[in-house]
């Protein structure tokens, strides 16, 4: 495909962010493009990640800044206006803060299976260039990571890189492992490049994306009094479905013996039981399911169940929705009668 490139900002860098979660390697990816920039297509880069104390399946965000060899990077400040977002989950796009100041002639990448179009997309530019990559697919099939194939598809949708010169930095990175993880990897890298798909007509807004405000709202005048909770929540409103890495537990449930373990090792209680009846009319408690809604996919269940009733399987667009048992039904169902 042709590349294209944003122009670069009134700053003179060009900027690329990495929106994530732990565990999907955006942290290894930014390092990867910043160390090609700098030692194989002779230009100035920084790159620094935010996280927070618990990286796995938090959210995570990576920064690349861009220069040619005379300008001087001089800022580590986050950055709020990209010329380019990846996302390396699908399931971010339904947060604002994603793609929080994305520009007008920007580019955004998203991991996404065929076809899967989020919501999140509308709130993007008209003028946006969209790009979508199956990048749990490609990894699994080649037996790689996904930002191996992202990095694959940056290299390729921006004509500021050398496509070679990331692999090569690619390579580099994980010469030290083995000769089958390069080779895993400069295959992901390759499809990754090769089988991009361009979404079109999903942006509905004209022009930049705001920023969203970086800086705390309250100061030390106008902070409310210590101990007040100025936006109380609740945990039954969570949502932990962007913590999973692209897998998911499975309950088959004609192989459960409702021993109860995987409920035991269950960091987020989010296994649904119920009492049932008996063939000799007794009351047995019998696990229902998963209530995907708070299931990070850790994978717990799936290696405690001693009869392998649960399983890890990938987990593709629909799928958690259509196996989901609410822990809160009524909560559920009030929420569905809010959209409705």
């Amino acid at each position: 495909m042709t590349r294209e490139v944003s122009s670069p900002n009134g700053a003179g860098f060009f900027e690329i962010r990495f929106e994530s979660i732990g565990g999907l390697g955006a942290h290894v990816a930014g390092k990867i493009i910043a160390a090609a920039a700098v030692l194989r297509m002779n230009m100035n880069g920084s790159h620094f990640s935010s996280y927070g104390s618990e990286k796995k399946g938090s959210v995570v965000r990576s920064f690349i800044r861009l220069a040619p060899a005379d300008k001087a990077i001089r800022t580590s400040a986050p950055i709020e206006e990209p010329d380019v977002v990846v996302v390396f989950h699908s399931g971010l796009l339904a947060h604002p803060a994603t793609i929080s100041g994305m520009k007008a002639d920007g580019i955004l990448i998203y991991a996404g299976h065929e076809e899967d179009i989020p919501e999140g997309l509308s709130n993007l530019p008209k003028t946006a260039k969209i790009i979508r990559v199956d990048a749990q697919r490609i990894a699994f099939e080649e037996k790689s990571r996904e930002n191996a194939v992202l990095i694959g598809t940056l290299a390729e949708a921006i004509s500021l890189l050398d496509r070679q010169a990331v692999l090569d930095a690619l390579d580099a990175t994980f010469a030290d492992k083995s000769k089958k993880v390069v080779a895993a990897n400069a295959r992901a890298f390759n499809r990754g490049a090769e089988e991009i798909e361009i979404v079109e007509g999903a942006g509905q807004l004209d022009g930049d994306v705001p920023t969203m405000q970086s800086n705390p709202v309250w100061g030390y005048k106008s902070a409310p009094i210590g101990g007040v909770l100025p936006t109380p929540g609740n945990t039954a409103h969570n949502d932990l479905h962007t913590s999973r890495t692209g897998w998911m537990p499975v309950l088959n449930r004609d192989d459960c013996i409702d021993c109860g373990m995987c409920d035991m090792v269950c960091p987020d209680l989010c296994l649904v039981w119920s009492t049932h009846t008996n063939e000799d009319g007794k009351p047995i408690v019998k696990l229902d399911g998963i209530d995907y809604q708070y299931c990070k996919g850790c994978m717990r269940c799936v290696e405690t169940c001693s009869t392998r009733a649960m399983t890890r399987e990938a987990e593709t667009p629909g799928l958690a929705d259509s196996l989901r048992v609410p822990l809160f039904p009524d909560l559920t169902k009030a929420a569905g009668d809010k959209h409705a």
